[in-house]
């Protein structure tokens, strides 16, 4: 019997296990290994703080997320023996594979910010990554009446890059439906040079924090949190003070990825960007949040690697080399608020850009432009989550981006 082990549990690593299983014969075992008792669904942590969702909605027993034929083993990873082809578990015992899959995620860290998570942590201070978190943030909400609400992102890579846009937008139709707008300053400090990385959709959303009447602070580097005053400290040495605040705290990979001598200061494992095989581990491939890609660490780049990774599993299982099929697709809906969303489309390659999508001149859906069925279709998402991208069914979205409805908009003088 030979085995196919994957680390984690998430979005990835369920594509990949509920694919697989179809695509193996019975002498192959595929078992996932996820300390977890259920499934987070993470894209509706974004609206939980303001009460648009119920915890209990965002979850599925992890259980339930897998095909008939498939080993869950609830236990967590202490570290991987690649020279020997074993994974260790904590607390003893050891799995072998033939194959081995690192789809372990991120983690936040308030702890590695100094201040951050010491006085006024989850009272005037919050984060929203977590269930915990976003929960707490909705009590912190609720008692908020007037005052600074600073969005902060610590320090890049994050999950999901637009979430602190979205937060801030979802803020300010929160405080509008409440009638205290007026007495709220919104404010994002962030580490980049603009409202985000690529320069079309970074001048898009930024015209819309104007619009929104959010103030935007770059190139802000966080060095430390004062929570007993109340103010964020950068390390050129400008404040931003708040009355409560909710931060993107410093993120990083699991623990065990460190333990192993897998990965980077982070904890983030290197592999080819394309063929998402690990560097150096002809046996280990790396998919979603775990891997250290220059895309963004979202739901939809771990959905299409692991499409890339089913579809080259024929060749891996021959022995040959795996295509280069992953081109740093990534897609998003961003919620703008008051009913609007838009949508992003993107790879290695090609930045965002204006359009429809996914059919060219028709959509449903706008590409860089607010629109109501936007956000229809992103809490639409929930459902085909569930019911069609975790039991990996098929989807209509290509796994390769398409310039198909893009255009490059004219930039004048």
């Amino acid at each position: 019997m030979k085995d196919l082990l994957i680390l984690g549990g998430g979005t990835a690593g369920t594509v990949v296990a509920n694919g697989s299983r179809r695509l193996l014969d019975d002498t192959w075992r595929v078992t996932v290994v996820d300390p977890r008792e259920t499934h987070l669904y993470q894209p509706g942590l974004l609206f939980l703080p303001f009460g648009e969702t119920d915890a209990a909605d965002l979850v599925h027993a992890r259980a339930d997320t897998f095909d008939d034929g498939i080993t869950w083993v609830a236990r967590e990873v202490d570290r991987v023996v690649a020279e020997s082809q074993r994974v260790h578990l904590v607390g003893g015992d050891s799995l072998p594979y033939d194959l081995l899959v690192v789809a372990s995620g991120a983690e936040v860290h308030p702890e590695m910010t100094p201040g951050l998570a010491g006085p006024g942590w989850l009272s005037s201070a919050f984060e929203f990554y977590t269930l915990s978190g976003a929960l707490a943030l909705q009590e912190g909400l609720a008692r908020f009446e007037r005052g600074r609400f600073v969005v902060n992102v610590v320090e890049t890579p994050i999950k999901c890059p637009v979430a602190p846009l979205e937060m801030l937008f979802l803020a300010d139709e929160y405080f509008t439906k409440r009638g205290i707008r007026s007495q709220v300053e919104l404010v994002y400090a962030t580490p980049l040079d603009a409202a985000f990385t690529k320069p079309i959709a970074a001048a898009a959303l930024g015209e819309l924090l104007k619009q929104k009447d959010i103030h935007l602070e770059t190139d802000f580097a966080t060095a430390e949190v004062d929570g007993e005053t109340r103010v964020l400290k950068s390390y050129d040495d400008r404040t931003v003070p708040y009355d409560l605040l909710v931060s993107i705290p410093i993120h990083g990979g699991a623990p065990f990825v460190e333990r192993s001598g897998l990965g980077d200061e982070s904890a983030y494992v290197h592999a080819d960007p394309r063929t998402l095989r690990a560097k150096g581990h002809e046996r280990i491939f790396v998919l979603g949040d775990a891997g250290a890609y220059p895309t963004s660490k979202a739901g939809s780049v771990a959905h299409f690697q692991a499409e890339a990774f089913l579809a080259n599993l024929p060749h891996i299982l021959k022995n040959e080399e795996p295509a280069p099929l992953f081109d740093g697709h990534a897609n998003c809906f961003v919620e703008t608020g008051h009913g609007k969303a838009l949508l992003i489309d993107f790879n290695y390659d090609v930045e965002p850009l204006p359009g429809s999508y996914p059919v060219p001149g028709i959509g449903p859906f706008s590409l860089l432009a607010e629109s109501r069925r936007n956000h229809w279709g992103k809490l639409a998402f929930k459902w085909i989550y569930w019911n069609g991208l975790l039991p990996n069914r098929p989807m209509p979205v290509p796994m390769q981006m398409s310039m198909a409805g893009k255009h490059v908009p004219v930039v004048h003088p």
